[in-house]
């Protein structure tokens, strides 16, 4: 036990590379500085991991260090690594959680490309097999989303004829492709 009771003239010691004197404010302020940690962390080997990085540090940057009050300074460093900890927990949770997200609607999603690739392809593959006014209203209404009026207007037809294309387009594809499939594409 050292002899001297300011903890900033301990640390004048420790300046000067007292180890004697850097043993006395490790013992003096270990348990506090645990208990801070602790408080907050919840867990036993964090607080301890929290307080050796702590005096580590004042050890290595012991004749850098310009301090005015040992038991602030050290509290302040305490607060500070346990904040650091606590954030660097939630960056690692919020990760965790997206890629627990994206690696479960990864395949949901890529399940469904390849569905829509496949049905995409039937599609192309019977509307070339359609009368040509039929495939146009067809392609333009249901893969280009146009409105029947505007698709009516850009062949020049009448929007009656431009239905009946459709109707007609509609049918041979729910022949060819079945209900199930005729469904999904809709």
């Amino acid at each position: 036990m050292y002899n001297v009771n300011d903890d900033n003239e301990l640390f004048a010691l420790v300046k000067k590379d007292n180890e004697l004197a850097y043993t006395e404010l490790y013992n003096r302020y270990w348990q506090k500085l645990y208990f801070v940690a602790h408080k907050h962390l919840k867990s036993d080997s964090e607080a301890r991991e929290i307080v050796q990085e702590v005096f580590f540090t004042i050890w290595a940057k012991r004749r850098s260090l310009a301090i005015e009050s040992f038991p602030a300074y050290i509290a302040s460093m305490a607060r500070y690594a346990v904040y650091v900890s606590l954030a660097r927990k939630k960056r690692q949770a919020e990760k965790i959680s997206e890629e627990a997200i994206q690696q479960q609607t990864l395949p949901a999603a890529l399940a469904d490309l390849l569905e829509n690739k496949w049905l995409l392809e039937k599609i192309s593959a019977l509307s070339t097999a359609l009368p040509e006014k039929c495939r146009l209203v067809f392609i333009k209404n249901k893969l280009l989303d146009q409105s029947l009026s505007q698709v009516a207007a850009d062949l020049d037809i009448s929007q009656k004829t431009a239905e009946a294309h459709l109707t007609k387009a509609l049918k041979i594809m729910r022949d060819k492709l079945g209900d199930v499939a005729f469904f999904l594409m809709l």
